[in-house]
């Protein structure tokens, strides 16, 4: 029983640790946000770490599939079950972090193929961190499945290939793309609520300053404030979290108006997405300018976005000789719809049609005539 137990726990956990790995592997620059998310000043307050957010976001994920490569094929069990219980007890404290302070609504386990609420992320790490502790009860019982040379041949190719897999996808699009922008998507239809979806109940937070310290009233206790408290602040806090559709924070602001309806209805739309103009990458910035010629002489109208200020976007545009409009929207909705700074986005009537690294530009589609979608 003991053996049907610590077996079961060894293919549980190597198969999940390579699942879960594998799926970050495949987007690790989204992984890398969510480390510089923990690492940002509201939550461990570690900005210093902040840079390395990447480096260490690949290291992890190769380290997630190696070892549960490693744990299957039984290369070296007792370093190998060691290191699994260091990782899992490492992120449990992550998981139970962010689901009790409620600082990070998405640990990113499993990136965006599936979104797990922090408590979910919690009880899921909990449930291995219990399998690992019998793998490392029953250290004895977890033998190597083949010889010592096939062994170590199977882990060495596991490193080399996650190696090669995440130069692949650093400097091209991820393989499978996991995002709400992936291309067929409409992005108008993912920003619809459907009738009837539970909305969001909200509590507003008033802060008053009382004595010179600064105190939260709700709006029934507003009849309360001392006499003489000064207004600082007002806040809402979600007590119910509603129906969040897939995209909800895209905007194409220009001169403090939105022209998403209008943009979105553009037959041919070519639109550079670089989410910070000063760290976008120069080469592919200097490429820019022809696919904007080769786009508007096929009749397509090109656009920009960014999150950058009006000083980064003039400097840019004399900098790489880009003729085009730059619209503004959130960074981090423009990290989502895509990883390269820059990258080029195709639409067809708010529908993605192409999507394409600065590396890939010699890859880029662009129709003579209008898209039949």
């Amino acid at each position: 029983m003991k053996n049907i137990l610590t077996q079961f726990s060894r293919l549980f956990v190597g198969v999940l640790f390579i699942i879960s790995g594998l799926i970050k592997l495949n987007d690790p620059v989204g992984f890398s946000y969510k480390l510089a998310e923990y690492f940002s000043e509201p939550v461990f307050n570690m900005p210093f770490l902040e840079p390395l957010a990447l480096g260490l976001a690949i290291f992890l994920v190769i380290l997630e599939v190696v070892l549960g490569v490693m744990l299957l094929v039984g290369y070296k069990s007792k370093l190998t079950i060691w290191a699994l219980l260091l990782l899992i007890v490492f992120f449990t404290f992550l998981t139970f972090y962010s689901a009790y302070f409620d600082v990070v609504k998405d640990c990113g386990c499993f990136g965006d193929a599936l979104h797990l609420t922090p408590w979910q992320s919690f009880t899921k790490d909990v449930v291995l961190l219990f399998f690992i502790l019998i793998l490392f009860i029953n250290k004895k019982l977890v033998k190597p499945l083949f010889s010592k040379m096939v062994t170590n041949i199977l882990t060495l190719l596991s490193i080399v290939l996650c190696v090669f897999m995440a130069v692949w996808v650093l400097n091209h699009n991820p393989i499978k793309d996991f995002r709400p922008y992936k291309v067929g998507t409409n992005i108008e239809k993912g920003m619809e609520i459907p009738e009837g979806a539970p909305k969001s109940v909200v509590e507003m937070i008033f802060i008053y300053k009382v004595n010179g310290v600064d105190k939260e009233f709700t709006e029934k206790d507003l009849m309360n404030i001392p006499e003489g408290a000064t207004f600082v602040d007002r806040k809402d806090k979600v007590i119910t979290e509603g129906f969040v559709p897939p995209i909800h924070d895209f905007t194409m602001t220009k001169d403090d108006s939105d022209y998403k309806a209008e943009l979105l209805q553009e037959p041919k739309l070519v639109i550079f997405v670089t989410y910070d103009l000063a760290l976008s990458n120069p080469e592919g910035m200097k490429k820019l300018a022809k696919v904007a010629a080769d786009a508007k002489a096929k009749g397509y109208k090109v656009i920009g976005m960014t999150a950058s200020g009006a000083e980064e976007i003039a400097k840019a545009k004399k900098q790489y000789g880009l003729n085009v409009d730059f619209y503004f929207c959130d960074a981090t909705a423009l990290k989502t719809v895509e990883r390269a700074n820059p990258s080029i986005v195709v639409l067809h009537k708010g529908t993605i049609v192409q999507k394409v690294h600065y590396n890939d530009v010699d890859d880029l589609k662009l129709s003579d005539v209008a898209y039949g979608i």
